[in-house]
């Protein structure tokens, strides 16, 4: 028996819907990012449980494409403009690109650089290469593939090990021009060091969906930075988002009918 969940915010009355049915084997959840559930604890052994893992990517990574490209040719800082200025801004062709991240983002924003020739390195936790990118480290080797990138993309999913992952040091190990990109989760990056690298010009810039906290207060000094850019988490709207994730529920029920390996399994040991 499978039960298909689709408030994202209700972790608590999943649990008590989870208790009262105890032949439940299958939990479909509605969102790719589940930290929520596994915080709470809601996420047992006794089941199988899915996400929609992936199956955002396409929107996500176009929306990460979209900040990159704004960054580099300055388009918060002419958006906003009233007088002609000087002219400014960074072509993304040929330009090296690190994305921290191995999943459905990275491999659909991998195909969307293929077109700019940029040479990608991907961080990831598992060792082996992924098609398209031109070399692929570990996360140990983090500092050492943010060196040289003219935008680093961060894509991974939010556990304990990720929570402040591009902290002070990792900060000081990209370069002076460049742009840090969040379509991840806000707590992947450690937010008073990032305004501090804003504001020092440590960092050329950081284009963020994603915040922390979030939503960004209203007086939060990175909406004053003329090197930040931020889109309010709108990289997969709920227009997007609800005819994909009706073909992940669609394609793992048929799986599980058919008795095949579910989409978008989480690992409890990995919490995602």
């Amino acid at each position: 028996m499978g039960l298909v969940w689709t408030d994202a915010g209700a972790m608590d009355d999943l649990r008590s819907a989870l208790a009262t049915r105890p032949k439940i084997s299958w939990v479909q959840l509605p969102q790719a990012g589940v930290e929520r559930a596994f915080q709470v604890g809601v996420v047992d052994r006794q089941r199988r449980w899915t996400s929609a893992k992936g199956a955002f990517a396409q929107p996500v990574a176009e929306h990460a494409l979209a900040l990159i490209l704004a960054g580099l040719r300055q388009l918060k800082v002419r958006a906003r403009a009233r007088t002609w200025g000087e002219p400014a801004g960074e072509s993304l062709f040929g330009q090296p690109v690190t994305v921290v991240g191995a999943g459905g983002i990275a491999a659909v924003l991998l195909r969307l650089l293929e077109p700019f020739g940029t040479p990608v390195t991907v961080v990831r936790r598992q060792a082996g290469s992924v098609p398209g990118a031109v070399r692929t480290l570990g996360t140990h080797r983090l500092t050492e593939a943010l060196a040289g990138a003219r935008a680093v993309v961060l894509t991974v999913a939010l556990t304990p090990e990720t929570q402040g992952l591009i902290g002070r040091a990792e900060l000081a190990a990209m370069e002076p021009d460049g742009w840090l990109v969040n379509v991840a989760r806000g707590g992947v990056v450690d937010t008073e060091a990032l305004v501090e690298a804003l504001r020092t010009g440590q960092i050329g810039g950081a284009a963020l969906d994603v915040t922390d906290p979030e939503p960004l207060p209203a007086r939060h000094p990175l909406w004053g930075l003329p090197n930040c850019l931020i889109t309010p988490h709108t990289e997969d709207t709920e227009e997007m988002t609800q005819p994909l994730l009706a073909g992940r529920i669609a394609e793992n029920v048929r799986r599980l009918a058919a008795g095949q390996d579910l989409a978008g399994l989480l690992d409890p040991d990995l919490g995602y």
